[in-house]
């Protein structure tokens, strides 16, 4: 049982891990990682989630839920920095534990982040064909329900939408990053015109009436879960959460990032900022547009409530950026996922065909695995259901990478680099960091903490059945065990020669 428990808890070189991705180009500056980490936080949740949210939980309060939620990505995001400074590696947090707690740890948080990035992909697939549908729908294009919903969903087989535009991501990220960071940069500029059109328009459609009352009475919902009250605003705050968990996608390619001491923090902190201004800002415009109950089941709030308030072409044109925008947040999320499975398999936890870099040095084979999945996961998961798949995953590693601070710490500086960002009001701050995610993940519905549940144990089967025994740390000890026995043996042959 100790043997286990040694092998759970062996701690990766870090040095090792640098080596690894020597090969990967680091090419990556500033201004593509703040364009990466606004591009997949501003992403299809700032055209859904507000009001979403707004119906279900929290009312005109939905900005205080965006608010609490920011406050809490904001002390993860400080430990994310640090990390990410001190050790720019793929697979982010899963590579980062794995070198200050232990491969056993490490797993647990990639594998968490792997839910994340193949539930987000979908979600974000999701909704972008919602978007679509809704831009081209006043133009008498419509889709059969077969090939509009999710299978079993309103007579729903395939969203091809969503497939379709999955594939396209895929295959520009397949000729390389800096292609893609091109196509980011772009894109992204015209994602905050078109967030920015509809904030300037939506002011002049507010009716003040909507905001009263500002934080509904509480009662429960049919389903259980809260509405009103701070029961409703916390209940938001977990919904919402995962809107802000685009700054782990930039940590996933630090591998890439050119002087990574200073563009890492630079990237993470700066694109947290810029999203949490234009979250609020479009929570408070929409639910003051209309009454929140009207956003109830709305996939695309934000185009239909321009359309309602006799704006149809501003709708049309911020629509029709919104769904080009959208891209940006499927090239973040499937960078950051097909690294993390490259990361996998580089360490020989999952298949070493994972693992393997193109003729090109990209990981074009943990690529093909993220964009299948993700196609399948958005064919039979209803929209909403996504929505908090995605957040329990994510806040399982924040909790690990905050309390990880407090290990990584004491080492900077001797076998770890002294990073160029450290967490402020270390130690009292990633404790802080901890409990908040904590908090955020306890108020999870508890179909999600169910689902995650079960992921889990499947993480645990694939660990303990394969990564344990095929992973590089356990072959590194075999052959380290191997050629001090051999040593010992020919030490004590050298001395039975001498007493001959």
């Amino acid at each position: 049982m100790s043997n286990l428990w040694s092998k759970m808890n062996r701690r990766e070189d870090p040095n090792i891990y640098e080596d690894k991705d020597a090969h990967l180009s680091r090419v990556l500056t500033v201004k593509d990682f703040l364009a990466l980490g606004v591009g997949t936080i501003v992403s299809t949740s700032i055209f859904t989630l507000p009001g979403v949210v707004a119906a279900q939980h929290a009312g005109p309060a939905v900005s205080l839920s965006f608010l609490a939620a920011a406050i809490v990505a904001g002390m993860v995001s400080f430990a994310y920095a640090e990390m990410s400074s001190a050790m720019p590696f793929a697979g982010s947090a899963y590579s980062w534990i794995n070198v200050v707690f232990g491969e056993f740890w490490g797993w647990i948080s990639g594998w968490a982040l792997l839910a994340e990035y193949f539930i987000a992909v979908a979600f974000v697939g999701s909704g972008l064909s919602a978007n679509f549908r809704g831009l081209v729908g006043p133009l008498g294009l419509r889709f059969p329900n077969a090939l509009s919903n999710t299978l079993g969903s309103n007579g729903g087989i395939l969203d091809i939408t969503a497939v379709v535009v999955i594939a396209l991501v895929a295959f520009l990220l397949s000729y390389g990053v800096s292609n893609a960071a091109r196509v980011e940069n772009v894109l992204v500029v015209l994602k905050v015109l078109a967030v920015l059109a509809f904030i300037v328009v939506g002011l002049t459609a507010i009716h003040p009436q909507n905001y009263v009352p500002f934080i509904p009475a509480y009662h429960a919902n049919a389903d259980g879960s809260a509405f009103g009250g701070w029961q409703g605003i916390y209940a938001g705050v977990s919904e919402i959460f995962l809107a802000y968990i685009g700054f782990d996608s930039i940590a996933a390619n630090a591998a890439e990032a050119k002087n990574p001491e200073k563009t890492m923090p630079r990237g993470i902190i700066g694109s947290l900022i810029i999203a949490v201004v234009l979250f609020v800002a479009v929570a408070l415009v929409l639910v003051g547009m209309f009454h929140y109950s009207k956003y109830a089941n709305n996939a695309e709030p934000v185009g239909w409530a321009l359309r309602e308030s006799g704006h149809g072409t501003i709708a049309s044109i911020v629509q029709a950026v919104a769904v080009i925008g959208m891209f940006t947040a499927l090239i973040g999320m499937m960078m950051a996922g097909s690294r993390l499975l490259y990361s996998f398999g580089r360490d020989g936890m999952l298949s070493k065909w994972l693992g393997k870099l193109n003729k090109h040095n990209l990981p074009n084979n943990a690529l093909i695995v993220l964009t299948v999945v993700g196609i399948i996961i958005g064919a039979v998961c209803p929209f909403a259901f996504l929505a908090q798949l995605i957040s329990a995953g994510t806040l399982i590693a924040f909790m690990f990478v905050s309390l990880g601070i407090y290990s990584v710490r004491p080492r900077e500086g001797k076998d770890i680099p002294m990073p160029g960002f450290r967490m402020p009001f270390y130690p009292v701050l990633p404790a802080i960091a901890f409990l908040g995610a904590l908090t955020v993940f306890w108020g999870l519905d508890i179909q999600a903490k169910m689902y995650a549940g079960i992921w889990f144990g499947i993480g645990l089967v694939i660990y303990f059945g394969y990564g344990i025994r095929h992973s590089y740390l356990n072959k590194k000890n075999v052959e380290k065990s191997l050629t001090d026995l051999d040593r010992a043996e020919a030490a004590e042959e050298g001395e039975d020669n001498y007493s001959k």
